[in-house]
């Protein structure tokens, strides 16, 4: 697989092609941002850390029936995937409440909801990636009706698996974002992170914050959390 001339380059990743135009070869940066790019910084360690742990996620969501981009994990930065066009919604699953959704509803972290309730956002930093019902992101032609569905079913099917999962762990899935793109033929599949950086990750025991929030509000011990979350991934294989 030879990597050929760089396609894209975002703020956690760069893409580059290859010599067959159905695959891509994905890079990880240690650059960390936040607040759609206002805060910058770097993770030490983090690329690493998120391409292992993104392929060893689609591999676990794929014997599970969820179709993914990923290939062959060429490096400890580097991994072989699919060629896709990204479908422009980030879908966002909450299991409990946190982040923006506590603020902006004005209610305090850590309320378990009786059941994970599911949210879009349109992908545009410019737009500061704007939540959105079906009707917006149909009217907006982002999907059609049944990729709205297809959608939706995927990724509370994504949260199942990963809950679970994560708490053989000692770790609450407390949110994540997610994000798909569709092949040639139109087929929809999971596509780019699954990671420190896309999930909120809380230790079931103590509520410790392992994921990008430490970053984001300067809670110092950022690579460590990422660090520990790998560790506990690595000791369960």
């Amino acid at each position: 697989m030879n990597k050929g001339e760089q396609l894209y380059e975002g703020k956690a990743k760069k893409v580059y092609a290859t010599d067959d135009p159905s695959l891509v070869v994905v890079s990880y940066k240690d650059d960390a941002t936040a607040f759609n790019g206002e805060k910058t910084g770097t993770i030490v360690g983090k690329g690493v850390i998120n391409n292992r742990m993104t392929n060893m996620m689609m591999q676990l969501l794929e014997e599970n029936g969820i179709p993914t981009h990923f290939v062959e994990e060429l490096s400890e930065r580097e991994t072989v995937v699919k060629h896709v066009e990204i479908v422009p919604l980030e879908t966002i699953i909450r299991n409990v409440s946190a982040g923006s959704f506590a603020k902006r509803y004005g209610v305090e972290e850590g309320i378990e909801f009786a059941e994970p309730t599911f949210e879009f956002s349109y992908k545009d930093d410019d737009l500061g990636d704007p939540l959105l019902n079906d009707d917006h992101a149909f009217a907006l032609g982002l999907a059609t009706r049944a990729e709205i569905d297809q959608l939706r079913t995927y990724t509370l099917k994504v949260n199942e698996v990963l809950s679970e999962y994560f708490r053989t762990l000692g770790i609450r899935l407390v949110d994540f974002k997610v994000e798909y793109g569709r092949l040639p033929d139109g087929t929809i599949i999971l596509a780019d992170e699954i990671s420190p950086d896309t999930c909120r990750f809380w230790d079931l025991e103590t509520g410790e914050k392992l994921d990008k929030d430490r970053f984001r509000r300067d809670l110092g011990g950022v690579e460590e959390a990422y660090e520990e979350i790998m560790n506990r991934l690595e000791s369960n294989r």
